[in-house]
């Protein structure tokens, strides 16, 4: 009689595996399983061309890092967010420019880098531009030092849009 049982035992077990294998798989088919959204980073760097004036290669710098991001919203669906470091080298000097951060949504309802992009002061004194900016909002700049403490918390100069 323990033999039967014993028996009888073992046929429970894999019946209960074969008939677990089919439910798994139903239940796997269909809910949808999660996917992973992610930010795209891109570095690029351009070179000036004979007699680019500043201006000039930052609305360059701008359109580049304007293609890039709608090249990787368009590449991939599940980047949800592109951040762009445009750099420029001039006269044997490399420097980041801009960066440009923004979310899918945002883009898609205003794409244009101006808005977005956020540029970096001292860029034009490291690549050895001279003159001055009048052209350039100067309220997007983006101090590359921290800036003094006050009331304990320490501004980082970052311009948040």
């Amino acid at each position: 009689m323990s033999w039967l049982s014993n028996k009888i035992g073992i046929a429970r077990i894999l019946l209960g595996l074969v008939a677990g294998i089919p439910l798994w798989f139903t239940i796997e088919m269909l809910t949808p399983s999660l996917t992973k959204a992610y930010t795209a980073r891109v570095d690029l760097g351009i070179n000036t061309l004979v007699g680019e004036n500043y201006n000039t290669i930052l609305r360059r710098a701008e359109a580049v890092a304007r293609a890039a991001v709608q090249r990787n919203f368009d590449r991939d669906i599940l980047v949800t967010d592109v951040s762009v470091i445009i750099s420029v080298q001039h006269q044997g000097a490399i420097a980041p420019i801009l960066e440009l951060d923004v979310s899918r949504p945002r883009w898609r309802n205003n794409p244009d880098p101006q808005r977005w992009a956020k540029y970096f002061k001292a860029a034009k004194a490291l690549l050895y531009f001279q003159g001055n900016l009048s052209s350039v909002d100067n309220s997007k700049f983006v101090e590359n030092e921290p800036q003094t403490i006050e009331d304990g918390k320490q501004k980082t100069g970052i311009i948040d849009n």
